[in-house]
């Protein structure tokens, strides 16, 4: 064999031994791309859930904005008024009546109107109802907005307990009764095109009036008749 083969037979065989294994550089390749192209994948997903989360926090603001500026109020209502046309007796006991309240209702919104549906009303006396519920017609209030409602009440033959005789036969002794008008229904708010769901509607008005069995129309109240509304 001459040098110069000598030569490049040595050259060949380092050549080979600083040559990486082919086993190593496919692996090697494999984790270099695996942790680039994670890193890519979390910033994306990080991005996302930040615009995600700016769009939520924009969202609640701008709830709270509103419901601060047209949070709705209940109604507000108040008898003013009140009529006596029939109060009596017959065994074993029932009871015939006739009675008429005027119950003033005011919207104490500025922005925002109500819708009532269902409504109704009727009157108790010691928790006993007197009169037949009265189905009233839908209604609607304006912003700031008052409207009287007094339906006359009452039917024939209604059977209460003997504590309601009695109790009717001791207050017109004092001059002086106390009855219970209750008003029901749903309700719902509405401000511009935005409507909220139906709610329930309960509101008791206790009335004291003067009283006597020959009262045949308006009697005067003997103390203001602020309702309690429950929505």
């Amino acid at each position: 064999m001459g040098e110069g083969e000598a030569k490049a037979e040595q050259a060949a065989k380092a050549d080979h031994k600083n040559a990486p294994s082919a086993s190593s550089t496919p692996e090697s390749y494999s984790k270099d791309s695996e942790g680039g192209g994670g890193g890519g994948g979390g910033d994306a997903l990080r991005a996302i859930c930040g615009a995600v989360f700016t769009i939520l926090v924009l969202l609640g603001i701008i709830a709270l904005i509103l419901w601060l500026v047209y949070r709705p109020h209940k109604p507000r209502l108040t008898v003013v008024g009140a009529a006596i046309y029939d109060l009596n007796f017959t065994t074993p006991p029932l009871i015939s009546t006739s009675v008429q309240f005027s119950v003033m209702a005011r919207n104490p919104n500025r922005r925002v109107s109500i819708r009532y549906d269902k409504l109704s009303m009727y009157v108790t006396y010691r928790d006993q109802i007197i009169t037949p519920p009265l189905p009233l017609p839908p209604l609607r209030m304006g912003h700031k907005s008052t409207v009287v409602i007094a339906p006359v009440l009452g039917g024939d033959g209604i059977p209460v307990s003997p504590e309601v005789a009695n109790g009717l036969k001791s207050d017109e002794a004092n001059g002086a009764v106390m009855m219970r008008v209750v008003v029901l229904g749903r309700l719902r708010w509405k401000a511009g095109a935005t409507k909220t769901g139906r709610y329930g509607f309960y509101a008791t008005c206790d009335v004291w009036m003067r009283f006597d069995r020959s009262s045949n129309g308006q009697v005067p109240l003997l103390a203001p008749s602020t309702c309690k509304v429950d929505v």
